[in-house]
């Protein structure tokens, strides 16, 4: 059993194996970046600030605040 292969169909592997070998380069190449956080570097994150060194103080005083609020339910 055979295939016919007619000109267009050349053209369009020729095409396509190009295509193919382009994105392949192009995979490599981002790839190859070093130092890339992809999570550190979204869109979303952009505008926000990391927790600063007194957040420690909120979360006492939310403990605090349901505390309060077991001792005066069940008192």
């Amino acid at each position: 059993m055979g295939v016919i292969v007619n000109k267009e169909q050349e053209k369009d592997d020729v095409l396509t194996r190009r295509i193919n070998a382009d994105l392949r380069t192009r995979a490599k190449e981002s790839a190859d970046v070093d130092g890339v956080d992809l999570v550190e570097d979204a869109e979303y994150l952009k505008n926000m600030n990391k927790t600063g060194r007194f957040a420690w103080v909120w979360i006492v005083l939310i403990v605090l605040a349901i505390l309060s609020l077991v001792l005066i339910i069940f008192l």
